[in-house]
């Protein structure tokens, strides 16, 4: 299982963050909340920028709440070595980390049932990237495309 992981919502991500927080205290992971200190006009892609360039520099990994969970994934998306994904169900959780090795987690508060936040994050952190061969070339081939080439 993933040891520190980097946090950050918006004023709608906000409830779903402590929520995460509280998980990860519960599961002896260490967190680093990027999110702002004051609610009052914060824009998703200031979070979304600050815990993604976190995540690439010391390739950790990260969770982000926000209104949709796709507006943290689409900024989140244009910092280098980031592969965010937005997750709504307990599969697709662990898949985005076997074959895509997702490095942040987004999730919507709207969609998300709050019954489904803990399996997901749990899940999320404690699943590893299978290396398979085939994911690994594809991930190579994502990374060359952002180094353009």
């Amino acid at each position: 299982m993933v040891k520190e992981v980097y946090i950050g919502a918006d004023h709608a991500g906000f409830v779903v963050k402590e929520i995460i927080r509280k998980i990860l205290l519960e599961h002896k992971i260490d967190y680093i909340d990027l999110s702002p200190e004051k609610i009052e006009g914060d824009d998703y892609p200031d979070v979304a920028f600050r815990v993604a360039e976190k995540v690439a520099k010391e390739d950790a990994r990260g969770i982000l709440a926000c209104g949709t969970g796709e507006g943290m994934v689409i900024a989140a998306n244009k910092v280098k070595g980031i592969r965010a994904v937005e997750v709504s169900d307990v599969a697709t959780a662990k898949l985005t980390r076997e074959h895509n090795d997702a490095n942040i987690l987004a999730l919507g508060v709207p969609q998300m049932k709050s019954h489904l936040i803990r399996p997901i994050v749990i899940t999320w952190i404690s699943t590893k990237f299978t290396k398979e061969k085939r994911h690994k070339r594809r991930l190579k081939k994502i990374a060359r495309y952002e180094d353009g080439r």
